[in-house]
């Protein structure tokens, strides 16, 4: 094919840069946008991930055929508008697919099944498009065989370089900056406004690039002013680099609850006016773990890792006026939240660091100890599997008084899978360790809530169950279990958890796939 030598608009290794960008800004931004319907886990990544290196394989494998047969300007700037609509359809089909739709018909098949077809549906279809364009980029390139290996590494080469660039840009900056929705919205133009400028659909380029920035323009003011608007609307109140933040409020026994959604699970209920109204059972028995705590010390120095809601914090805040209050969140997205929308006050005593929790340990003075820490970063199925190990609890071990307690609050389901190994591995770290089920039906129900206690001191337990904390029941009372059942529940797991060997995605499996029926 004859090209004009004047055609300022053909750069080969530029063209793939671009699109080898495009990809992997998709594939980073697929992540944030199913974790509102499928969580975060390394089952969503090990099928976002696949799905994507599928489509490029099959697009790599269909762009060579056509280009031996088809090899044109035009062929290949109808691919990139084609893969441009592909890039906005997600937007289209997040939704329809999600939680009602294709999810939903495949109940009957096994989660990781599900979640393969969900991420398939979504993001096969540009992944195959973008993958054409190389190999037609190399064959309208080729002119010399005599110099096509210097050629086709070059090529090579900026379509790795792009794929970096596309990684560090999304990753860093493009999510926290536009999100989700925004980007895959100016991806898709951009790929269609390339398809127009390449596609020498007029004689002249500079006609071509107007025209292109004239029609990428149009696509994106119709996205906002029609009502092709509400496919932009996003589902979170804040989109961050860690979260989809959502708040509603819900009214119970004539209380209203702000509350707060990460990703896929409810975190926390917060009464705005009653920092002292705790809803979740897990919070009660802090409370009461607390209240036990404030008169055998001279003073309450805590550690929260997770602030979520902030509800345990600013109960501590209301209710202790001399406790000192530290708080870790790894994502300062979610403490905003807590000041914009929770009922934070942003003249606080509560001392908050936006750090990894234990990189924040580690780099703690070995001098500096809490009387109680108390771990509220696990969800249901995204756990940072770091805060788990053996070594993490010998580090919450050494920021502890002689006396201090580790408050955990973890979800698992029947067998407690989990639960068992995370008790075996927490009792290399202290010698006393407590196991408090919040439901009374831990044993049968698909998914519960746990409270684990631990410390090198032995809690006066005759006088912990007794003690009642703000909603006047006595929660630990209710559910504290004998050593005998916590150690058949920790002989459950037959290992330890390490920084070597720690499945915890392997071992929430079953819970999350029976809860998501």
């Amino acid at each position: 094919m004859q090209e004009n030598k004047k055609d300022w608009l053909w750069q080969p290794s530029l063209i793939v840069f671009i699109s080898n960008a495009c990809v992997m800004v998709i594939e980073l931004v697929a992540g944030r946008i199913v974790a509102p319907f499928i969580g975060v886990s390394l089952y969503t990544w090990t099928s976002i991930i696949g799905i994507i290196l599928a489509g490029m394989s099959l697009g790599n494998y269909v762009g060579g055929k056509l280009a031996d047969r088809y090899a044109s300007r035009r062929l290949l700037g109808t691919l990139f508008i084609l893969a441009g609509l592909g890039s906005i359809s997600v937007l289209l089909m997040v939704s329809i697919l999600g939680e009602k739709g294709l999810m939903s018909a495949m109940s009957g098949l096994p989660l990781i099944a599900r979640m393969v077809f969900y991420i398939a549906g979504l993001f096969l279809l540009p992944s195959v498009l973008l993958g054409t364009i190389s190999p037609l980029v190399v064959k309208l390139s080729l002119k010399d065989l005599s110099k096509s290996g210097n050629l086709i590494g070059r090529i090579y080469a900026m379509s790795a370089l792009g794929s970096i660039l596309g990684t560090f840009l999304t990753g860093f900056y493009l999510i926290q900056w536009f999100g989700t929705r925004s980007i895959l919205l100016g991806t898709g133009i951009l790929l269609m406004m390339m398809g127009i400028v390449l596609g020498q659909w007029s004689s002249r380029p500079a006609r071509s690039a107007v025209s292109a920035a004239v029609i990428g323009g149009l696509i994106m003011m119709g996205m906002f002013l029609t009502p092709a608007k509400s496919v932009m609307a996003s589902p979170c109140y804040r989109e961050t680099n860690y979260f989809c933040i959502r708040v509603r409020e819900d009214v119970r026994n004539d209380t209203t609850y702000q509350v707060l959604t990460l990703d896929r699970l409810v975190h926390s209920y917060t009464v705005l006016d009653n920092p002292r109204k705790l809803r979740y059972a897990y919070e009660q028995i802090g409370a009461e773990l607390l209240e036990y705590m404030q008169p055998r010390y001279k003073q309450l120095d805590t550690l929260f890792i997770g602030g979520g809601g902030y509800t345990l914090p600013k109960f501590v805040e209301a209710v202790y006026p001399n406790a000192a209050i530290e708080v870790v969140e790894i994502d300062p997205g979610v403490t905003e939240t807590a000041y914009d929308r929770l009922g934070l006050d942003r003249n606080t005593r509560i001392k908050s660091a936006s750090a990894d929790a234990r990189q924040f340990l580690i780099n703690l003075p070995p001098t500096r100890k809490y009387n109680m820490i108390a771990g509220d970063a696990f969800n249901d199925f995204s756990v940072p599997y770091h805060l788990t190990t053996r070594e993490f609890n010998n580090i919450v071990a050494q920021h502890l008084t002689d006396n201090g307690i580790y408050m955990l609050n973890l979800i698992d389901g029947q067998q407690q899978p989990f639960v068992g190994a995370f008790l075996r591995t927490l009792k290399q770290s202290f010698k006393y360790v407590y196991f408090v089920p919040t439901d009374q039906d831990w044993k049968t129900l698909i998914r519960s809530t746990y409270i684990i206690l631990a410390s090198n001191q032995p809690i006066d337990v005759p006088a912990f169950i007794n003690i009642s904390g703000e909603d006047n029941t006595p929660n630990i009372n209710n559910g504290l279990v004998s050593d005998a059942e916590m150690n058949n529940v920790a002989e459950t797991a037959q290992f330890l958890l390490t920084d070597e060997y720690v499945p915890t995605d392997n071992l929430l499996m079953t819970m999350f796939e029976a809860s998501a029926q």
